[in-house]
């Protein structure tokens, strides 16, 4: 029994190593960044990704390039303005404040890949380089997600990019 339990909890830590998958540059960590599955057709996908900046100083999230999936690829925030919610490109980046962790997710600061070359499918992965004012330049592996269920009528779609058409 003690065996059984030894070999499930070694494949649990396992697959959690697997699961979650982090960078490292200099003081920056770079966490689980993702995107979601895509229909054909579809022109944009989002990328999530949280950064803690361990650093005494600031940094910033200048630029993200991924030219196997789009050669446009923006930084966004959303947020509420009058009571509509509204979406705009950063052109400046993202500032990573000292010792803060800045996450992109959905509703939220996240990227945007313009015009996909092709549709993302779930459990696929593909290359990324995040650079980074001070930090410079890291590659990373975003791992495509699958995609959430469509929102119930009456409901909000979060993180809805059908702005963005192609």
């Amino acid at each position: 029994m003690k065996r059984i339990l030894v070999t499930l909890a070694v494949l649990a830590l396992s697959a959690s190593a697997v699961l979650a998958h982090d960078f490292t540059l200099g003081d920056l960590k770079i966490h689980h960044p993702a995107s979601k599955a895509t229909l054909p057709g579809q022109p944009v996908a989002g990328g999530f990704m949280t950064i803690t900046n361990t650093a005494a100083v600031a940094d910033r999230l200048v630029s993200i390039a991924a030219p196997d999936v789009s050669d446009d690829v923006q930084i966004h925030e959303m947020a509420m303005e009058n009571d509509v919610m509204k979406m705009r490109q950063l052109a400046d980046g993202v500032e990573l404040p000292a010792g803060a962790k800045v996450e992109l997710k959905p509703g939220g600061l996240h990227v945007m890949f313009m015009k996909i070359k092709h549709p993302l499918k779930e459990g696929d992965k593909f290359k990324a380089t995040l650079n980074f004012e001070k930090a410079g330049k890291i590659d990373v592996d975003f791992k495509v997600e699958a995609a959430k269920p469509a929102a119930k009528e009456g409901e909000a779609a979060s993180g809805d990019h059908s702005g963005h058409g192609g």
